[in-house]
């Protein structure tokens, strides 16, 4: 089955084509569309559903989007619904001209606000809610978390696997950031692993029906 992701993010597209192996998973790049919804949404629910139904009207094909981030308690859990625009405590919803911050910036812009509250708290949870859009009056939802703590300064960064802020987000039970882990553990256990499969039961069920 040919499913489109509403993403440009190919370590997204990875991530989902390792998880949902039974179906071929692109992205809008993939067949020459141009695809940067605006995200208006409170919730990452309301995010995903908007870039679900922004990519299905393009291509009237079956649609999984997700929308992510990481919340950290002690900062009321932002970056939340920012998480890919974060730049800092004074833009948290991004540069106003739309300019992105690096990521290596963001990453140690996070750590050094948390440690600025002066908490001792540092946990931390990925959300991932993911919507299966079928078509325009037919949609599916499964949200997932992750949890972890933020490390307390960027030169404990480490791991070269996954993306974002996974090399400053810790997991006591693993002795290990999220980006040292494997890819095939960081699909086991993560928010859009969990979700993935949520998503992939559903489709096996509407298989079945069919």
């Amino acid at each position: 089955m040919k499913l489109f992701l509403a993403s440009g993010n190919r370590h997204k597209q990875k991530e989902m084509q390792e998880i949902l192996s039974d179906c071929e998973i692109l992205i809008p790049a993939d067949v020459g569309i141009d695809f940067n919804p605006e995200e208006t949404g409170a919730t990452f629910y309301e995010n995903s559903l908007i870039k679900a139904r922004a990519l299905y009207e393009l291509v009237h094909e079956p649609v999984i989007a997700d929308d992510s981030g990481l919340c950290v308690e002690s900062l009321g859990n932002a970056p939340g619904i920012y998480t890919s625009r974060y730049a800092g405590p004074e833009f948290m919803h991004g540069y106003p001209d739309g300019h992105k911050m690096p990521q290596n910036e963001q990453n140690e812009n996070l750590i050094l606000q948390l440690n600025a509250t002066g908490s001792k708290n540092r946990r931390c949870f990925y959300v991932c809610a993911m919507v299966l859009l079928i078509n325009s009056e037919r949609f599916f939802v499964a949200q997932e978390t992750f949890e972890g703590e933020l490390i307390d300064d960027i030169k404990k960064q480490a791991g070269n696997g996954g993306f974002g802020y996974d090399p400053i987000v810790y997991l006591p039970q693993y002795k290990k950031t999220v980006a040292e882990i494997s890819a095939e553990e960081k699909n086991r256990i993560s928010h859009r692993g969990k979700a993935a499969r949520a998503i992939s039961d559903i489709l096996k069920n509407l298989n079945k029906q069919v």
